[in-house]
């Protein structure tokens, strides 16, 4: 199999352009989000009642939503122990948008964690792997440890601890997972789950912040994480239709492709909000 290095190239540049604009869409916000932190603090307007009212409002939202009862995240076995945890003292008292990027944090890190772990497995990082899958991968690993750091000094700005650990629930699905990764398909699949439960998250995130700056942050490494999920979508229909010769840049032979890759990247005309993660459930403990 040939491949254009060349074309390789532009792709991880183009992605690349994505990712640094939304770095430096953080800049501006983070500098104002250290002065009105500060203002916040000052003025006594971290509400301690204020946090836990918000807390036990989205535990309630989180139950009757069903966050532990659908989808790809039916099952786990954490929901009543993460509820539990979402009404505690310790959790209430932090500041809603403190939670809010603390469980965002945590996020990327499992995310960073998973393509880590992947890039192990010779069919994802060895020699013989698809290079196009395999440049991805570190990119996209590159990409999450970034987003990382910049949620965490969000927290950080705004009076929080930095979040270190990984989502927990979303832990308990990567180890499920991890007997079942023998080829790229369940990797990808993996991938899939990981990536659109970022960017779901993120749009609910994008309203529930108080902090416009943190709103801004927020929205501008959603759309990083749309594209990592679109570009999976389009990966796993090649592999799903035996089509894994034609995951390279560029195609052999546009033709060839099957029809659907033309739409597949973006089922949805609007992100839905189902799967999104609880703003508690990353808190720093």
């Amino acid at each position: 199999m040939s491949i254009d290095d060349r074309a390789l190239e532009q792709l991880t540049e183009e992605s690349q352009d994505l990712h640094a604009d939304a770095q430096r869409a953080s800049a501006g916000p983070l500098a104002e989000l250290t002065e009105r932190g500060l203002e916040r603090r000052a003025a006594g307007e971290d509400d301690v009642e204020a946090n836990r009212a918000f807390a036990a409002e989205r535990s309630r939202v989180a139950r009757s939503r069903g966050f532990f009862s659908k989808g790809a995240l039916a099952g786990v076995g954490f929901g009543a122990a993460l509820l539990a945890l979402m009404e505690s003292p310790a959790y209430a008292d932090q500041t809603a948008d403190v939670q809010i990027l603390q469980t965002a944090a945590s996020i990327e890190n499992l995310a960073v964690a998973t393509y880590t772990l992947a890039l192990t497995l010779p069919f994802i990082g060895g020699d013989s792997a698809n290079v196009t899958i395999k440049n991805f991968a570190i990119t996209t690993a590159r990409q999450h440890e970034q987003h990382g750091i910049a949620f965490n000094a969000l927290v950080t700005k705004l009076g929080g601890k930095a979040q270190t650990a990984p989502d927990p629930v979303l832990q308990g699905l990567v180890n499920q997972a991890k007997p079942g990764l023998t080829s790229p398909l369940p990797v990808v699949n993996l991938a899939i789950l990981l990536e659109q439960a970022a960017e779901e998250t993120y749009v609910a995130n994008i309203t529930a912040l108080a902090d416009e700056n943190a709103r801004v942050v927020t929205a501008s490494i959603m759309g990083v994480e749309a594209q990592h999920a679109a570009t999976l979508l389009a990966v796993r229909e090649l592999l799903v239709g035996l089509q894994a010769d034609l995951i390279v840049l560029p195609p052999p032979d546009l033709m060839a492709l099957p029809p659907a890759l033309g739409s597949v990247g973006f089922p949805e005309a609007f992100v839905t909000t189902q799967d999104a993660r609880p703003s508690t459930e990353g808190v720093v403990k």
